[in-house]
Formats: structure tokens, C-alpha cells, sequence
């Protein structure tokens, strides 16, 4: 928990939103569900794991510890990050002999954002539940079984407040995303239970319950996380349909002690309605 002029943030474990990466640089469920690619490009593969290694690390990395975290050649790695540094996705301090995000990464996420119809959309939405509920409220891109990305962001005007940033990006079956993608997303229930069994919990519920909770998302609309993904905070969501998938998750986040079932049940029907809107405003486009 940070302050900031007199105003609190409490921020969710980094671990929760950045699994560590395997092998050279596979993340645990990253691949569980999506297509099956002809032709995999490792350089590629690789450049967007150091990215992303680059992305979580609190401090400027060297070139012995990125490639021993990824299970690269080292002498790969320094290639990839020489072109990186060209083409400033990557610094590179001279004296530290050290590597860190560089500006141009900023252009790319801006040139994303900018470009999104979805996060204008939403956005007037998110607020709006925020500000009736007191709490955060984001928006969530799903690639199928694979990922979850934050496009979207609002929190309420509050002494302290969840803090998730745009652009964080987590295993999709992970908390009520994950119970709205097995709900809604139409993915064989194999795939879902070999996904779920990788996700990472602060208070693991059994793929029993959490199967029971899946149901009930189905039968409600929205789906409920009351501390298993981090504990002391409950998130609900509901999914925004598009073209019979689970296209994006708008999410609201809060205390636990605060959003008692009565207070989680208005939110979850606030969410279910906005999404709704969300899916038909997107099968007119």
C-alpha cells in the first residue's frame, strides 16, 4: 500500500499479474487453447519474452541474467537485444552494461490504446461503476484460453483504492475471467481444466467449487471472486460477447470486507447490464 498526496493505492502482488516465464520464455498457459500455428519464429518468440521479462523486472537487467531467466544462448540474447536497443524498444546503459524498456514501446502501447474502439466504448461505463460502487473497474481483453490484457481503467475517488494498470496482462482462467470464459466461452472442458490447473492462487478454490462457481456465473450473468485470486479482495465480472465468444470482461474490484453479498449482487447486475450494451453496441458494428 503507497500513499500519494494523502491518497492510498493498494496495488495487487506483481506476481498476480506477471507470471514467471519458463523456457525460453514460454508462460505458464499462454499457449493452452489457442491455435495450433504451422510455422513457430523463435527469434520472434524470443524478442517478445525479453520484452516482456524487461516489462516485469523492477531494475535494468544484464545480458548473463535475461538469457539464464529465459533459457536462452547467451550470445542469442545480446543479438536480440542489440536489435531491440536499434529500434528503441530497449535501452542499453554503456557503464552498468544493463538493459531496460526504452521509450519506444511507449508509441506502440499508444498507437494500441488510440486505435481501440472497445476502450472508448467502455470507458464512460467504467466510470460510471466506479463511481456508483467505490470501486476499480477495468476492462479485459481475452485471446480464447491463452491471455487477458487490461485495455481499460477507472477507479473511484477514494482515500485507497485496487490499482490495475493498462496493459497488465495475466493467464486468462485466472479469477472471474477465467470463471466467464468457461462459462460463456463455448472451450472443451478438458483444455479448461488443464488451463485452470495452471493458474497461480493465493487461496486455491478446488476445481470442484470452482466448477460450481462457473454454473452459477451462467446462471446470474456475472462471475465472483471473494479472495481466491488475492486475499481480502473480491472482483466480479461479467462477459461482453463478441461474435459468440468471450470477447472482453468488464471487472469490478474492492474489499472484501466492504462488498458483502448484497452490495456484490448490485455490482454484478451493474456489470452484467453494462456488458450487455457492450455486446450489442459491438454486433452492430
Amino acid at each position: 500500500m503507497s500513499g500519494d498526496n494523502n491518497r492510498g493505492r493498494l496495488e495487487p502482488p506483481a506476481a498476480a499479474f506477471a507470471p514467471a516465464t519458463g523456457p525460453a520464455g514460454t508462460r505458464p498457459g499462454d499457449r493452452v487453447g489457442a491455435p495450433v500455428r504451422e510455422r513457430q519464429v523463435p527469434a520472434v518468440e524470443r524478442a517478445i519474452a525479453i520484452l516482456r521479462l524487461l516489462a516485469r523486472s523492477e531494475s535494468p537487467l544484464g545480458v548473463q541474467a535475461i538469457a539464464r531467466e529465459l533459457g536462452l544462448v547467451p550470445s542469442t540474447c545480446l543479438h536480440i537485444l542489440r536489435v531491440l536497443v536499434a529500434e528503441e524498444l530497449a535501452g542499453f546503459d554503456p557503464e552498468t552494461k544493463r538493459y531496460r524498456l526504452d521509450a519506444g514501446i511507449l508509441s506502440i502501447a499508444r498507437g494500441v490504446l488510440g486505435r481501440s474502439s472497445f476502450s472508448r466504448l467502455v470507458q464512460p461505463a467504467l466510470d460510471r461503476i466506479a463511481k456508483r460502487h467505490a470501486v476499480t473497474a477495468n476492462a479485459v481483453r481475452v485471446v480464447g484460453l491463452a491471455h487477458g490484457t487490461v485495455v481499460a481503467m477507472s477507479h473511484a475517488a477514494q482515500p485507497f483504492h485496487i490499482h490495475v494498470g493498462v496493459g497488465s496482462r495475466f493467464p486468462a482462467l485466472v479469477s472471474v475471467t477465467g470463471r466467464c470464459i468457461a462459462a460463456f466461452g463455448n472451450h472443451d472442458w478438458a483444455d479448461i481444466e488443464e488451463a485452470f490447473h495452471r493458474v497461480r492462487w493465493e487461496r486455491p478454490p478446488s476445481l470442484r467449487a470452482w466448477r460450481g462457481e462457473v454454473e452459477e456465473a451462467r446462471r446470474t450473468g456475472y462471475a465472483v471472486d471473494a479472495g481466491n485470486y488475492i486475499c481480502g479482495i473480491t472482483i466480479v465480472g461479467a462477459p461482453v460477447m463478441d461474435r459468440g465468444r468471450v470477447g472482453h470482461v468488464i471487472v469490478g474490484i474492492g474489499l472484501t470486507e466492504q462488498l458483502k453479498a448484497a452490495r456484490r449482487a448490485r455490482l454484478g447486475r451493474d456489470l452484467q447490464a453494462a456488458a450487455r450494451e457492450m455486446s450489442e453496441r459491438l454486433r452492430r458494428e
